[in-house]
């Protein structure tokens, strides 16, 4: 049994160091808790029965460090904001460039497709008079 829990503690306590120094440190807490608790439960089964802390002391020393990364991490890395300025351009130049565009449209032609479009969906079996739908 105590076996099961350093396996586990020392698995999630690797995790932990492993997300920590990833740009997602902030995931590093769950596995550091589970470590934590996986490794206090074995500390205790090594302290009744009279056996070797080292493994449980090396799953503590690994979880300490992912949480002093982790933590320092959060408390230093700032999110920079970009030039807000040049954003603003690319939106106007977008916009500029979606304008000409729609002009640049022949609308006539798109109308005329359309009512083709329109009388051939008509045409089918469904409406046998499509001179009387035409003339109404």
């Amino acid at each position: 049994m105590r076996s099961l829990f350093i396996v586990l503690g020392f698995i999630a306590a690797v995790l932990a160091l492993i997300l920590a120094v990833t740009p997602l440190s902030q995931i590093a807490y769950l596995p550091a808790v589970a470590a934590l608790i996986f490794g206090f439960i074995a500390f205790y089964i090594s302290k009744r029965k009279q056996l070797p802390k080292k493994t449980v002391q090396l799953i503590f020393i690994l979880t300490v460090i992912s949480l002093v990364l982790t933590t320092y991490k959060s408390i230093f890395n700032t999110a920079e904001v970009g030039d807000l300025e040049e954003l603003e351009l690319k939106k106007e130049a977008s916009i500029e460039d979606s304008k000409e565009i729609l002009e640049g449209l022949d609308m006539e032609e798109l109308d005329m497709d359309m009512d083709t479009s329109k009388y051939e969906i008509l045409e089918t079996e469904e409406f046998p008079d499509l001179e009387d739908f035409e003339e109404q």
